[in-house]
């Protein structure tokens, strides 16, 4: 039977649309001609606190905004004050008394915005009393295996001290905090005593009158490594063949394992692919040739990227 002209043609161009609509599900789209739209702080606001918190609208295919922002204006700047890029549409920083502008950018992978027209605020001069430091590092609720970090924090206008704070019960007594210190700059380092999640939070001072606290950020350090891994299959020693149910027991605390295979020496990783990060308890293996010897063992790792002991280290003979 033949086909009409009209129904061939169609035909014909059915693959190349589908391809057509795969390229428009794939290709990134534009955002050069949106508009940023800024909400807070609004033009001339005028504040006595010294923390800014900067907001605008999210802008639809945008993955990430920079914020800048100048003394005096951009026209004629007395100083850029801050310069950053990130993922979210609200951003915290903390800036000494003084007039200011600030504009944002929307950006994604091949694209931007232009920037937004600037706003001006003025952070007015003001009692400590009423002012807090930003704490920066480490981030809230971080999960640590490292024994020693280093705490940071944001200047304070008018502050020549910070009191930093550590604890594990919240500071319901302040007499038993883990650290209680008194220094002069905006960084400590400090070391873990035991494996255990802990309260920080840290308050400026000068030499008439104190500062709020900053708000309590939790870090838990965790150096305890999950337990070892069993491998259940196939037995060790076995002839199998292709592909290979490489299987072993999960782990109570694992969020993860890394199965290492190797080659008959037992030392040379099979692969570029070994030791390989997997999520569940199983690999199906479909390498190698009749006769080879290979050598596996699996290891398990927890949230804090502790990793166990491994396991035994197992063989099986290709068929």
């Amino acid at each position: 039977m033949k086909l009409r002209p009209f129904l061939y043609l169609l035909l014909m161009l059915a693959p190349g649309t589908a391809l057509l609509s795969s390229c428009d599900d794939i290709i990134e789209p534009s955002i050069n001609k949106k508009q940023v739209q800024l909400e807070a702080p609004a033009d001339q606001y005028q504040s006595t606190s010294y923390t800014v918190n900067f907001w605008w609208d999210a802008v639809d295919h945008a993955l990430s905004y920079h914020l800048q922002a100048v003394s005096s204006t951009f026209a004629a700047p007395g100083g850029l004050v801050l310069d950053t890029v990130v993922n979210t549409y609200k951003f915290s920083y903390t800036l000494n008394p003084g007039n200011y502008q600030w504009r944002v950018m929307a950006e994604n992978g091949s694209t931007q915005t232009a920037w937004s027209a600037p706003r001006s605020f003025t952070i007015i001069a003001g009692s400590i009393k009423q002012q807090s430091v930003q704490l920066s590092a480490p981030a809230n609720n971080l999960l640590t295996s490292q024994g020693a970090a280093t705490f940071q924090w944001s200047s304070l206008y008018g502050a020549n001290a910070y009191q930093f704070e550590i604890d594990t019960n919240n500071f319901v007594n302040e007499s038993a905090d883990v650290s209680n210190q008194l220094i002069p700059g905006q960084q400590l380092n400090f070391t873990f005593p035991k494996a255990q999640t802990y309260q920080w939070r840290v308050r400026a001072q000068n030499d008439t009158a104190q500062a709020q606290w900053s708000p309590v950020y939790v870090v838990t350090y965790d150096n305890i490594p999950p337990g070892q891994v069993t491998l259940t299959a196939p037995a060790n020693a076995a002839t199998v063949s292709l592909p290979v149910a490489l299987q072993w027991n999960p782990v109570a605390t694992a969020v993860k394992y890394k199965l290492y295979v190797y080659q008959s020496d037992q030392v040379t990783p099979y692969n570029s692919s070994f030791p390989m990060a997997l999520s569940n308890t199983s690999y199906s293996f479909n390498l190698g040739s009749s006769g080879n010897t290979i050598y596996w063992k699996v290891t398990a790792l927890d949230a804090a990227g502790n990793e166990s002991q491994a396991s035994n280290i197992n063989n099986f003979v290709l068929q």
